[in-house]
């Protein structure tokens, strides 16, 4: 093959790990790498006009519509030709997509637009890791490792994960990191859930611990809260005397009804269920993640804005949005009003209880 041998070091490089994006599918969690990232290192690599795609076939293999949405599946099959010197490499792939859109037209655009993306990938990855082949190895040896520094001591990765060891979306910073590991421990149904999710994020617990304040002060508001919701289960598994609840309820202070009030953060598993079934705001694309606006309220330490303040993300912009520093900028960027649509939404599902 007439590659040159900067090309070939590039073809058998590791896959940079910030590249590699995760999504949750049926109790497991895939890794992949996006579609514009994969177009843009054939660009680097081969250069923009060193290689060729073309689609060869898409069809469209499902679709139903309802009174208020259109749904699809397609595939397709693309083929990638480059040009090495004198040689011409053709590899062939095949992919599928599936969207839903409010009309028929948004609907199959965006299935077909994603079959042929898939397909793009799976025809690129032939080429080497940089393109996601390191992905299919159940070790990721071909994936570079993100090793943080943190006042000369290694930090790991910020990934925070469930009683049952699957990671969930990257963290960007320590303090996001617990704001969603409070959240996690938060929903935890049992106490023996409780312990197995300390347990999978004990690592990079103790790593922040390491750090210089006000980073390790952060794990001090994690152990505090850990506590409390292992004597809070401790307590809904056991026997309650007769009136004890009624008079904690009395005793609790409507922090809203303060002359300096404190901003009522309601919690709605409903809701936040009622969110995820919507399409994602940026693409369309389902399924999608309930977002809590982190700019709608004051923050407070380790605790998520109101429930009311959530928008419906596919797991790609979830993403991409919790890697920005500035989210009201990333939003108007977008051209989007969150705060608009999540209050529409939360009329909306109130107005249907």
């Amino acid at each position: 093959m007439a590659f040159t041998q900067e090309q070939h070091q590039e073809l058998s490089a590791k896959l940079r790990y910030k590249h590699v994006r995760t999504r949750a599918r049926n109790g497991t969690t895939l890794c992949y790498i996006e579609g514009w990232h994969a177009i843009a290192e054939a660009n680097r690599i081969f250069g923009v006009d060193g290689w060729d795609r073309e689609t060869v076939a898409v069809e469209c293999v499902w679709s139903d519509k309802t009174q208020v949405s259109c749904r699809c599946a397609y595939t397709a099959k693309v083929r990638i030709t480059v040009r090495a010197g004198d040689t011409v490499v053709v590899r062939e792939g095949s992919g599928s997509g599936e969207a839903k859109g409010v009309t028929p037209g948004e609907a199959h655009d965006m299935a077909l637009k994603a079959a042929e993306t898939d397909a793009t990938k799976r025809a690129l990855c032939t080429f080497g890791n940089p393109f996601g082949l390191a992905l299919y190895d159940k070790e990721k040896n071909g994936v570079s490792k993100p090793r943080a520094k943190a006042n000369g001591a290694d930090l790991p990765l910020l990934q925070l994960q469930n009683a049952a060891g699957i990671p969930g979306p990257l963290c960007a910073t320590v303090e996001e990191f617990a704001e969603g590991f409070t959240e996690v421990l938060g929903h935890v149904p049992t106490v023996r859930e409780l312990f197995q999710v300390w347990e999978r994020n004990r690592e990079t617990v103790s790593a922040i611990r390491k750090m210089a304040s006000p980073k390790a002060v952060l794990v001090d508001k994690l152990v505090e809260h850990f506590k409390d919701r292992a004597i809070a289960l401790g307590d809904r598994s056991a026997p309650r005397k007769e009136g004890a609840r009624a008079s904690k309820d009395q005793s609790k202070i409507d922090k809203s009804q303060l002359p300096l009030p404190e901003p009522k953060r309601i919690r709605s598993k409903e809701h936040l269920t009622f969110v995820a079934r919507q399409p994602c705001l940026i693409c369309g694309r389902t399924p999608t993640q309930a977002h809590h606006l982190r700019f709608a309220q004051p923050r407070a330490m380790a605790r998520k804005v109101s429930d009311e303040y959530v928008v419906p993300l596919c797991n790609i912009h979830h993403f991409e949005l919790h890697q920005t520093g500035d989210e009201q900028a990333w939003w108007k960027d977008k051209g989007i009003d969150p705060i608009g649509v999540a209050r529409e939404l939360w009329r909306e599902n109130s107005g249907s209880n």
